[in-house]
């Protein structure tokens, strides 16, 4: 029979091995992204601020230099086409099971919108603009696109987009010509062209940048390596959340789940209802009993992985805290307390940190989360910034 898991025993489970409770944290930002698989880089913001949550001394300086001099963590296109950071070994994994089969859709897009715009080749153009922008950056080193096309003029092409609709306009192809080398595997972001809250950056050659580059292994290769990562941070799990997660197919998340040697457990409801329980996956040999975790409060960013790390969110998500999300899925910043989002955290124009709480929280945790909010408004310090996909509850905090 499978081993049944509450959803107690659920919570204990992300609060350590996200690094959530304080004995846990540490200032080894590589090791807190490990611990986490990758972290969402969507919004720059939340790779910065998901690894100060879970440092002993949260530091903007410290993950700078993990991402720009040591280059210990990769920025880079991967699940869902969404941009993560993350290590070298996972940044591979990454690459082949989830990036690589965007180049070949992607290209053809291209050359479609480069016949639509007069090139008479769009084949030779592509392939000639390639492979002058990684000359130029191997010879130059990291750059801006601006610069970019001053190195090399036909990225200043103007690609005529939405041909024949009320919304036709055009774009300058330099956009097109980056994103396909980066799902390549060919070009990587390094700095952003301002501070740490910027999401421009510049661009570097794949394997100027990182050693080795991001290597050329295959979906099916990867998946089940990546599978297995993943429910050692995220499992138990449903293989509807692995194959969310991932952006898979049902065909190669079951594959993946082969591979990896996963394990069925049977997850306990959300609720004392009655209702059956739900099949799930823990990686081999992840399977024992994990013990209660001690308290914890924590404010996490936007689009942080722990809030974003399943599909199915109901044993940690009350139907009460929806608007802590968009209309897409995507969390705000999140108040946390023992394992479930309680609230929402927004910064003002002023810098002050303001709460909402969907669900009631006693009033010696608040104080505990208003001491977490007073330690990140010191890291902040006279940075501002804005949410890239707040939660429907942020425009009304800011009002």
């Amino acid at each position: 029979m499978n081993r049944t898991i509450t959803v107690a025993e659920r919570r204990s489970r992300l609060a350590r091995r996200h690094r959530l409770l304080p004995e846990d944290h540490t200032d080894d930002v590589a090791q807190i992204a490990d611990d986490l698989l990758a972290l969402h880089s969507s919004d720059p913001v939340s790779v910065y601020l998901s690894a100060a949550v879970r440092m002993r001394s949260p530091s903007i300086e410290a993950v700078e230099q993990a991402l720009y001099l040591d280059r210990t963590l990769i920025r880079h296109h991967a699940m869902r086409r969404t941009l993560w950071v993350a290590t070298h070994d996972t940044v591979r994994l990454m690459h082949g099971a989830a990036t690589r089969k965007l180049v070949g859709p992607e290209e053809r897009r291209t050359l479609g919108l480069l016949e639509a715009s007069g090139v008479d080749d769009p084949a030779a153009w592509l392939a000639d603009a390639r492979e002058q922008v990684l000359g130029v950056l191997h010879e130059h080193g990291p750059m801006t696109a601006r610069h970019l096309g001053v190195q090399v003029p036909a990225l200043r092409l103007p690609l005529r987009l939405a041909v024949g609709r009320p919304y036709e306009g055009t774009a300058a192809a330099h956009t097109r010509v980056l994103l396909q080398l980066g799902f390549e595997g060919r070009l990587l972001r390094a700095r952003p062209t301002g501070t740490w809250i910027n999401g421009a950056y510049t661009y570097a050659a794949a394997d100027s940048w990182l050693e080795g580059g991001l290597g050329d292994l295959d979906e099916r290769t990867a998946a089940g390596p990546l599978a297995d990562l993943w429910l050692r941070r995220f499992g138990p799990a449903t293989t509807t959340d692995l194959q969310w997660w991932m952006g898979w197919t049902a065909t190669l998340t079951r594959h993946a789940l082969a591979v990896c040697g996963a394990v069925p457990v049977d997850l306990d409801p959300s609720t004392g209802s009655g209702a059956a329980a739900r099949s799930g996956w823990v990686a081999a040999g992840d399977d024992e009993e994990v013990t209660e975790s001690s308290p914890w409060v924590a404010a996490l960013p936007g689009l942080d992985p722990t809030v974003m790390g399943w599909k199915g969110r109901d044993w940690y998500l009350d139907a009460a805290c929806a608007d802590a999300f968009d209309r897409n899925g995507n969390a705000g910043p999140t108040l946390w307390v023992d394992g479930r989002v309680v609230g929402a955290w927004v910064q003002t124009r002023e810098g002050v940190l303001r709460s909402h709480y969907f669900l009631p929280v006693p009033s010696a945790r608040r104080l505990e989360i208003d001491e977490v909010l007073d330690q990140l408004r010191r890291l902040l310090g006279k940075t501002r910034f804005s949410v890239r996909f707040p939660g429907r509850v942020q425009a009304t905090m800011l009002a």
